[in-house]
């Protein structure tokens, strides 16, 4: 059962972030935004609560999206309210030294992927670079890497595929039947 939530609340993170942020950007709807937004805060620290690994994985994205200033909008912030009050509300895991380091070398991942999404003077570089940010494939790497080295769970990482997976989908939802 564990695994079912935890695999759930992935899932349903990245489709509620990915749909947030396109009802934002793309049809200037604050309202639905914000909704999806809060219920992404809430899949995501229900993640967190329950697994480490989780509360590394998506620390280090909250942490990293703020470094990298991409946070810019009512929505993003409604995410982050909701997701640190339901985090403080659920309880945090036990944070060791380790998992400190896996949470900056995250930090770092999810830094180079906001710093090269949406960049086109990167994108014009190449056709593999364009690729590689648009799907954001450097935190992937940290985290097979951090999975590899026994910092991470193998779990982890298939979740965090689930959360990926999600975020394609609403994706293509969102413009093939909402856009």
């Amino acid at each position: 059962m564990f695994n079912i939530v935890l695999a759930l609340s992935y899932f349903l993170s990245g489709f509620s972030m990915k749909l947030s942020d396109d009802y934002y950007d793309e049809k200037s709807n604050k309202r639905n935004a914000i909704f999806l937004g809060i219920v992404c805060g809430l899949f995501t620290a229900l993640a967190c609560s329950i697994d480490l690994d989780a509360a590394c994985i998506f620390i280090a994205i909250l942490i990293g999206n703020i470094l990298a200033l991409k946070v810019d909008g009512i929505h993003h912030i409604a995410t982050m309210a909701s997701f640190i009050i339901a985090f403080i509300l659920l309880g945090f895991p036990n944070f060791t030294f380790l998992s400190i380091i896996t949470i900056i070398i995250c930090i770092i991942g999810a830094i180079i992927d906001e710093l090269g999404n949406d960049n086109e003077k990167i994108y014009q570089k190449s056709k593999f670079l364009e690729y590689f940010f648009d799907y954001r494939f450097a935190l992937k790497v940290v985290i097979l890497l951090l999975v590899l080295i026994g910092l991470l769970n193998i779990w982890s990482f298939i979740y965090f595929l689930c959360f990926e997976i999600a975020y394609e989908i609403a994706r293509v939802l969102f413009e093939k039947y909402i856009l």
